[in-house]
């Protein structure tokens, strides 16, 4: 009986930071087509791995997704994503931080094709990304 060998050196993520900017009860969504041409919404996010800074890494992330100069405040809301796969699951807490910004207007990067400002409700009715999966509407109550 051979065992199957499962691969090393792959860093595994620490957390998934994401930033929540905030308007007259809307938040910003970025827009990201899939291979078949399915828009799908995300917030501003990014994988942290160990040894470094949820907060550093979400406020360069944020200013480089959405061109957006906001500044990033505390955590308003937790939750927990699997970023591994169905069969073998990884979870990783998800940090979800409070952005402000004078200047809302989007300069978006080009892994993106557009940007919604969406309420909670509308935004449950999108389809999503993987990394939105744990969305379920209480973020940021």
């Amino acid at each position: 009986m051979s065992r199957r060998k499962v691969p090393t050196g792959t860093p595994l993520p620490k957390a998934l930071a994401c930033g929540m900017l905030k308007d007259d009860g809307r938040m910003l969504f970025l827009v990201r087509k899939d291979q078949n041409g399915t828009e799908r919404i995300e917030l501003p996010c990014i994988l942290v791995y160990s040894g470094r800074s949820p907060f550093a890494e979400i406020s360069s992330s944020f200013r480089e997704q959405t061109g957006i100069d906001g500044e990033c405040h505390e955590i308003i809301f937790e939750s927990i994503w699997n970023s591994g796969s169905r069969k073998r699951k990884a979870k990783v807490p998800v940090l979800v931080f409070k952005i402000t910004a004078k200047n809302r207007r989007a300069k978006l990067a080009g892994e993106f094709s557009g940007f919604r400002w969406l309420n909670e409700k509308d935004a449950l009715k999108e389809r999503k990304t993987r990394k939105l999966e744990w969305f379920t509407g209480q973020a940021g109550t």
